[in-house]
């Protein structure tokens, strides 16, 4: 397909997901050879039609120069004429006549022309049709575990504040991924033995069943010395447990029923102990969102700290992986550096994921989402000084969308 004609396509694809009906598409694109009846019985095993349509969409981006003009025919003649308009805006000089109307009448006989590397590349019969960039499968009733750590009160003697807000974090958090279809346990104030202990129990599950796993840590946190993961987070003893070491309980080896699938850790702690005061920048960037007195953050106490300001949970060590694949860890914080928690609504972090994660689920895959978490909490502003910017590592080797509520 062309260049152009993919652009259209990707910067409709919000469109193109809610509003596309797969099923009436299905015998005029592989009457028109535009798909193979293999990938079209792919394409309704996705899921929903939501899931279908995505699917449908990064397909045909594989296919043929003549993919576009017939997939914009199809549209057409199944009376989708919005979705054929606004794709046709976007590309004026495609027209929905067929170039070739004998092609079309015979396609057994003639099929549609491959893209070049497509056509190089030979397909097994009857083998499922995965392109190098490609979704994980992530349909599976529950779709896996989650297991939420949510540390909130420290013991005195590790001088480590109690962390208010907390729990409106975590309560948002078992909402969300109850509502993308994962079982959710939820743990809180566990001392550093605990938490191995808890990450030892999710290891040993049979996760045979199920298409991924989600770690979220909510507590203190440190920086340790590192490989590939930044950071630690602390028990309610005062105690860390590196990422590094949160990450390796989940691993091939130690998980062999989540091999070849995603593993998602999400961090809500303090990267460090420096507050970031940001750069100036041009009239116009978004202004930053000023945020109030209740501003806290989840670092160790800093005892050159006068104001009501606390810091949040540090960065976390990386985990010491042989091969790190099909692992995402989001930071709520650039390592080094607090994180901030409100203590009426809640972290920064916390707050910006859910509300991305409810808006933005059924149409956009996670490293989009986390992106677009980044670019919100990035506005925010302590107290009109302090700011904070999220980021991931990302080990994936597929697209990741979770499962739409349709």
């Amino acid at each position: 397909m062309e260049e152009r004609h993919k652009r259209v396509l990707q910067s409709n694809r919000s469109n193109l997901v809610r509003d596309l009906d797969p099923s009436k598409l299905y015998d005029g694109l592989l009457e028109k050879g535009v798909f193979t009846q293999d990938m079209i019985d792919e394409i309704q095993s996705s899921g929903t039609r939501r899931d279908q349509a995505r699917q449908l969409v990064r397909d045909l981006e594989t296919r043929g120069s003549r993919a576009f003009p017939l997939f914009l025919q199809c549209l057409t003649e199944t009376g989708q004429h919005s979705l054929a308009e606004i794709l046709q805006s976007g590309a004026p000089s495609v027209h929905l006549q067929p170039v070739a109307p004998t092609q079309v009448v015979r396609p057994a006989v003639q099929p549609l022309p491959l893209l070049p590397e497509e056509s190089m590349r030979s397909r097994p019969q009857g083998r499922v049709r995965r392109d190098s960039i490609q979704s994980y499968k992530m349909d599976a009733s529950p779709c896996g575990h989650c297991l939420i750590i949510n540390n909130v009160e420290f013991e005195p003697e590790c001088e480590l504040n109690n962390r208010s807000g907390s729990n409106i974090d975590c309560d948002k958090l078992e909402r969300r991924f109850k509502a993308l279809n994962f079982t959710v346990e939820v743990k809180t104030n566990l001392k550093q033995r605990q938490i191995k202990h808890a990450l030892s129990a999710l290891s040993k599950k049979d996760h045979s069943q199920c298409d991924c796993c989600v770690v979220i840590m909510l507590s203190h946190g440190t920086e340790v010395s590192h490989n590939r993961f930044p950071g630690a987070v602390y028990g309610v003893d005062g105690q860390h447990v590196p990422v590094q070491h949160i990450t390796n309980y989940l691993n091939g080896q130690h998980c062999p029923s989540l091999q070849g699938k995603p593993k998602l850790f999400f961090i809500q702690a303090c990267g460090g102990g420096e507050r970031d005061t940001g750069f100036e920048v041009s009239p116009d960037e978004a202004p930053p969102s000023i945020r109030g007195e209740d501003d806290q953050t989840d670092a160790i106490p800093m005892s050159s700290s006068s104001d009501s300001l606390s810091m949040s949970d540090e960065p976390d060590a990386r985990a010491t992986l042989p091969t790190p694949s099909d692992i995402l860890v989001s930071y709520s914080t650039f390592p080094g550096y607090v994180s901030w928690r409100d203590t009426q609504s809640g972290s920064w972090y916390v707050e910006t994921l859910d509300r991305i994660l409810e808006e933005n689920a059924p149409t956009d895959d996670l490293v989009t989402m986390l992106m677009m978490v980044n670019n919100e909490v990035s506005q925010n502003s302590a107290k009109g000084l302090y700011k904070q910017m999220p980021g991931s590592f990302n080990f994936l080797r597929k697209l990741l969308y979770f499962q739409s509520q349709t």
